[in-house]
Order: structure tokens, then C-alpha cells, then sequence
């Protein structure tokens, strides 16, 4: 018996997921076009970036793929390359990262302990050599965590104090607020 399982990872993923979401409303759509430096996305790029990528798990563990040599990555980057290129507005981005992410999180959400612990081999060189399906199934959660690191530093740029930042100083304010002893 594990204590992280499909159930587990399907509601963290969602937590993040709904973080995203919200860093995506706050930003105003008149600066999804906006990119911090030269050769990086801008906003919207990267929202819809974040919704492809778990795209790319679902299909290896979908087709139970058990040696990622057997993977066609060219054929995968271009299919996610061609829809993430497409033009969306901001509330069609919110709307996929919305679908994507609950078609992620329902997959993940069924899947049996004896197929999350299956072993998959990995390219050559990388290291571990081998993970578990769980392990693998985790990285578009901390994908998504690494690029809205990148969107908040966004949002501070724009003027926008991202939610987090804000829920925790509401924290603040109301212990502050709050009668001595309570």
C-alpha cells in the first residue's frame, strides 16, 4: 500500500492546475503578448504551453509505453508545436488549460497502484536510467510549478501582485486584526 497514488497526485495536480488558472484571469489579455526577455515565451505561449505538456505523459502511459527509445518525439513536438502555435484569446486559453488539465487529473485519478509503479526505461544517458509511472506522471505538475514560477515574476513585472501573495498578506492582516489569545 502507497500513500500517493493516482487519487493523491489527481487532486495536488488539480491544486496547481487551479493556481495557474488564477495567475491566468489576473493577467490582463492585453498582455498575454507580453515576453520577459528576448527568446522566451510571452504570457499566453506559456499558458498554452502548460496545458500541452501533460499531453505528452497521457500519451506514454496511455500506450503503456515501457522504453522511451520507442517514442516518436519528432512526431509528438511537432503535433504539440502546431497547437501551441495556433492564435487563441484569453478566454480560449483559459478554457484549454481549463479541459486540458481536468483531462489530465481524471486520467491520472483512476490509474491503479500496480500500473503507477510500473518501471519505464528512460533515453540513454538520462539518470535515473529507469523511473516509475508515478514519478514520470509527476513531472507536468512540476513543469507547470516551474513555468508559474516564471509567470509570477511576470505578474510582478506587469504591477500584479500575484494571488498567493496576496491571500497570505489577507493571513497577515487578519491575525494582526485579531483579538490577543485568540
Amino acid at each position: 500500500m502507497t500513500y500517493y497514488g493516482g487519487k493523491e497526485l489527481a487532486a495536488s495536480f488539480r491544486t496547481v492546475r487551479g493556481n495557474t488558472l488564477q495567475i491566468a484571469r489576473d493577467i490582463p489579455e492585453t498582455q498575454y503578448a507580453f515576453a520577459a526577455a528576448p527568446d522566451v515565451r510571452p504570457v499566453g505561449k506559456i499558458l498554452v504551453h502548460i496545458a500541452l505538456s501533460p499531453g505528452f505523459q497521457m500519451y506514454m502511459h496511455q500506450n503503456s509505453v515501457t522504453d522511451m527509445t520507442k517514442v516518436p518525439f519528432m512526431d509528438l513536438l511537432a503535433k504539440f508545436g502546431e497547437e501551441e502555435a495556433k492564435t487563441r484569446n484569453k478566454a480560449e486559453i483559459v478554457a484549454f488549460l481549463e479541459s486540458e488539465g481536468e483531462k489530465f487529473a481524471s486520467y491520472v485519478e483512476g490509474l491503479p497502484e500496480s500500473f503507477l509503479a510500473e518501471i519505464v526505461t528512460m533515453m540513454p544517458g538520462t539518470q535515473p536510467a529507469v523511473r516509475s509511472r508515478l514519478e514520470m506522471l509527476l513531472s507536468p505538475k512540476e513543469h507547470e510549478m516551474h513555468h508559474r514560477g516564471q509567470l509570477m515574476l511576470v505578474e510582478r513585472m506587469l504591477g500584479i501582485v500575484p494571488h498567493l501573495t496576496r491571500q497570505f498578506q489577507e493571513r497577515m492582516a487578519a491575525r494582526e486584526a485579531a483579538p490577543a489569545g485568540r
